[in-house]
């Protein structure tokens, strides 16, 4: 059997989404290879040489651009504010596009990627790595399979305790930078509602700028109304003294309740890299699925979490490359949740529900 060969790969950026997710499972993919790593800081240069011996280091995007012929994937991990110019330079130089979540800042502007990436017939997919969570996969399978009956409504939770702002760009207040806990946590928890529950119609929103010295929203409330009558409701919050469940999940047979956080995270944090064992939580993590009682007080029974695989996201991009398929995650299904991002914004500011179809456009 020939081994094909491997699409060669060039990231941009390398701060903590180039080197904490990106390069690891891109390096470890089969039918992919890091060849070259952008990043004007010589300290991250050399961090990406050391954990990549092979790879090669610039200091601009353009110097990548100018070897567009050499490469055939580009992943931009660069700060927010930089992500639709250079996936128009990439779309435009012929090269397929994988672009770290939030795609964008606006709907509109991720519609028109799309319509880019289409012209080109090259293939644009956002970076939703929270869709192979080990918790949201084990979740996915219970309302598939009609476990909990009809879905009534679905909490969700991105919450931290850090009462002390790091600064940087994710916490700037220039509405440039695409910055605050709606764009950031937001961004994967609209993506989880909408995968599982599909169009939302109306959104209220509540958002927060709560520590001192803070600029950006860092306390922030979703509600949502789906089409077909579900009722999600999402916190992101950095401000959280206690943390509630990841999910709690209520349907007409059952709820579901998830405590804790996919480990994938804290796994590459910590230089770990996916094989055997990859994404497994003990079973004293395992969610409770049953009706009428606590699960903090031993109500419902212990359902096994399936395997986080973060590594999934990569492997079906290189076989989209390879094959013409659909990525795993499409242009337009970010463009749908940035609709939501954008009506919850405007929900916050002016104290009102907004419909997608009056207000998200």
């Amino acid at each position: 059997m020939v081994t094909p060969n491997p699409y060669r790969v060039g990231l941009i950026g390398y701060g903590l989404a180039g080197s904490v997710f990106h390069a690891p499972l891109i390096a470890g993919t089969g039918g992919l290879v890091l060849d070259t790593v952008v990043t004007a800081n010589e300290e991250r240069q050399a961090q990406a040489r050391a954990e990549h011996p092979r790879v090669r280091t610039v200091a601009t995007a353009d110097e990548l651009f100018a070897r567009a012929g050499e490469l055939d994937l580009v992943v931009i991990a660069s700060p927010n504010r930089t992500h639709v110019p250079l996936a128009h330079t990439a779309l435009e130089a012929g090269l397929p596009v994988v672009v770290d979540k939030p795609l964008a800042a606006t709907a509109a502007e991720a519609e028109a990627l799309a319509e880019l990436a289409d012209r080109q017939g090259l293939l644009l997919s956002p970076f939703q790595n929270r869709r192979w969570d080990n918790d949201f996969r084990t979740l996915a399978a219970l309302v598939a399979d009609g476990t909990l009956g009809s879905v009534q409504r679905f909490e969700s939770r991105f919450e931290r305790w850090r009462p002390r702002p790091k600064g940087g760009w994710r916490e700037s207040g220039d509405p440039a930078e695409i910055g605050g806990i709606l764009y950031d946590l937001g961004s994967h928890l609209v993506d989880q509602a909408l995968a599982l529950f599909g169009p939302a119609a109306a959104v209220y929103a509540e958002a927060d700028v709560r520590r001192p010295g803070a600029e950006a929203d860092d306390d922030t409330f979703i509600a949502l109304t789906h089409r077909n009558g579900v009722r999600s409701h999402l916190w992101m919050s950095a401000t959280t003294a206690q943390l509630g469940p990841r999910f709690r999940v209520l349907g007409s047979a059952a709820g579901y309740v998830k405590y804790g956080l996919d480990p994938q995270e804290a796994a590459l944090r910590e230089g770990l890299r996916p094989g055997p064992g990859w994404g497994r939580e003990p079973e004293t993590s395992w969610g409770r699925l049953g009706a009428g009682e606590s699960p903090l007080t031993g109500g419902g029974e212990p359902v096994p979490t399936l395997p986080g695989d973060y590594p999934a996201y990569y492997t079906a991009v290189e076989q989209a490359l390879r094959t013409g398929s659909e990525p795993p995650v499409t242009a337009r299904e970010a463009a749908a949740a940035l609709r939501v991002l954008e009506a919850a914004r405007k929900s916050a500011a002016d104290g009102c529900t907004v419909t997608l179809e009056d207000g998200a456009k």
